[in-house]
């Protein structure tokens, strides 16, 4: 695994756009202290603040959603440890995710599957609820989950689904019960909770130690848990009480408010675990592109160092760019597209000439200043 510390080089932008790119190898000495001894054959053990450490290195923010993700998985293993010892069953917990788009949810769960060695796919609700064969197509994401443990059945089944856009599946407004989208609702909570699934290989996958992370941006919760009673007023409290904790009360998202939304509860009691993902501020949209492992800065400063040519992107530059991205309401999702955008011109033109060593990108609205190696004395001058 990657060390924590940052190249020595001038401050690396971060990008938490996109997939990331995780460099493979053992745990650094920097966060091996963090990992304690392997807790069952095959499963990893690792604790929650050395997964929290190592989601740092790729996603900017989320600060608790990391924590809550880091605790859920950490007590999931252990569960399905001691389920082995004890010959029992597991009662796991999966998780929900609820953030606007481009918030990291995906990003999150892709790496933390990286940091607990175990495969990863993930799969949209939506497109589950616009065919006619949901189970096939249920089928068809845990072939790929199998085909991502290079065939490793027992790994497979203790992989990760991310089902994303969850929250499309409620039923639209003035149709009712018996919509698609609770069809898929359906459909999902015997996988969910535990069960044996054919294949279309014939083999039989077991699902129940596999965890389900389901993520959505839940547009108008935010209202329906405004216009909810979310008084304790059944609790006795005192002066004693800690007033931080029973806000936070207050203000999670409670069962009642995604039945509100139009989940089953059938489906809701499957996803004990909520985490909130907050929009990205300004701040934290340029430390994506500048301050992660695999930041889009640092990557194009490789790519330019390769050519001889270091590359300088101003301050303001990765400002604009966040700017940008806020106004195009998609998070972190348009930062890539933006920067390569701003990079196609200057890379056509460096491979072409090498007496470039220096490109200044100074504004996203100015053209960059290039500064060339001086010409020897006597050289010919191009015209």
């Amino acid at each position: 695994m990657p060390a924590v510390a940052r190249m020595a080089a001038a401050p690396r932008p971060a990008a938490v756009t996109g997939a990331a790119e995780f460099p493979a190898g053992p745990a650094s000495e920097t966060l091996a202290p963090l990992m304690p001894a392997v807790a069952g054959a095959g499963l990893p053990a690792m604790k929650p603040s050395f997964i929290v450490s190592y989601l740092d290195q790729y996603v900017i923010g989320q600060e608790d959603a990391k924590r809550i993700l880091a605790v859920a998985v950490y007590a999931h293993f252990r569960k399905i440890a001691r389920a082995e010892a004890d010959h029992t069953r597991v009662l796991k917990s999966n998780v929900l995710l609820i953030g606007s788009s481009g918030t990291g949810k995906t990003l999150m769960c892709e790496t933390l599957s990286h940091v607990l060695d175990v495969p990863f796919v993930t799969a949209e609700a939506t497109s589950l609820a616009h065919t006619r064969y949901v189970n096939e197509e249920i089928e068809a994401v845990l072939q790929r989950l199998v085909d991502r443990a290079d065939g490793d059945l027992p790994k497979a089944q203790r992989g990760i689904v991310f089902i994303d856009e969850i929250d499309k599946l409620k039923a639209p407004e003035g149709e009712g019960r018996g919509s698609s989208g609770e069809s898929v609702q359906h459909a999902l909570l015997k996988i969910m909770e535990g069960s044996q699934v054919k294949l279309h290989t014939g083999r039989y996958i077991d699902t129940t130690s596999i965890l389900f992370v389901c993520g959505g941006a839940f547009v108008g919760l935010d209202e329906i848990i405004r216009s909810q009673t979310h008084g304790y007023g059944f609790i006795a409290t005192s002066k004693g009480d800690n007033q931080r904790i029973l806000d936070r009360l207050n203000t999670r998202v409670k069962p009642t408010d995604l039945f509100t939304y139009g989940l089953i509860p059938e489906f809701t009691g499957r996803l004990p675990i909520i985490a909130r993902f907050h929009d990205l501020t300004r701040e934290m949209l340029v430390r994506i592109m500048t301050d992660t492992k695999n930041s889009l800065y640092g990557q194009f400063r490789d790519i330019f160092r390769d050519e001889g040519v270091e590359l300088v992107v101003e301050p303001r530059v990765f400002e604009q760019i966040a700017e940008l991205a806020i106004e195009y309401k998609t998070g972190a999702r348009s930062l890539r597209g933006i920067f390569e955008e701003l990079m196609t011109p200057v890379l056509y033109q460096i491979p072409d000439s090498p007496d470039i060593r220096r490109v200044v990108v100074s504004s996203l609205f100015t053209d960059p200043a290039y500064h060339r190696a001086p010409t020897p004395a006597g050289a010919p001058v191009a015209s």
